[in-house]
């Protein structure tokens, strides 16, 4: 049996990470897991306005579903922001307490031009909580992620593309 692997992706919004993930999820079969979704879910289920900050808890969902599925022997993609270390480890020792690999995936856009008009033109998703402005884009707190396996620059791959990079990098891994 092949292990299971965790595909964890970050990204600032309108980055193409949610499109990319999505893509490898479908591709590899993997149980996808969406930040935005948990957290719509858990607003709507609490009754709590969409704007309502719910700290962690859509992480430490996520983290548990992760865990159950890489035990039963299923692939994950996780596709989140994942702006911080801290979520970032947390990822990390989700596979690890499951006996699966880990490949953290960054998704840049490096055109500050491209990236503004594609989180301008989006509209409201009803699996994601109000979509961001380009202010609260640029004023959000993003730590360097030196640890991550792949790098993807939208602003020079398309999406195809860049799936198709990580779906290598997975059957790489895999190999391993």
């Amino acid at each position: 049996m092949t292990r299971p692997i965790l595909v964890v992706f970050g990204g600032l919004p309108g980055v193409g990470k949610t499109t990319i993930a999505q893509i490898v999820a479908r591709t590899l079969g993997a149980a996808y897991l969406r930040i935005d979704v948990i957290e719509v879910a858990m607003t709507r289920a609490l009754d709590l306005p969409k704007d309502e900050d719910i700290g962690p808890a859509g992480y430490l969902v996520a983290y548990d579903l992760a865990r159950s599925n890489l035990k039963l022997g299923h692939a994950v993609v996780a596709d989140s922001v994942n702006a911080i270390e801290v979520t970032r480890a947390a990822w990390r020792n989700v596979a690890h307490a499951a006996g699966a690999g880990c490949l953290e995936v960054a998704v840049v856009c490096s055109d500050p031009d491209e990236h503004r008009r594609r989180v301008e033109a989006r509209l409201g998703d009803p699996e994601a909580l109000e979509p961001p402005t380009w202010q609260t884009v640029t004023d959000r707190l993003y730590e360097p992620w030196p640890e991550a396996g792949l790098t993807l620059d939208t602003a020079t791959l398309t999406l195809q593309a860049a799936a198709a990079r990580v779906c290598e990098a997975v059957a790489a891994r895999r190999s391993r």
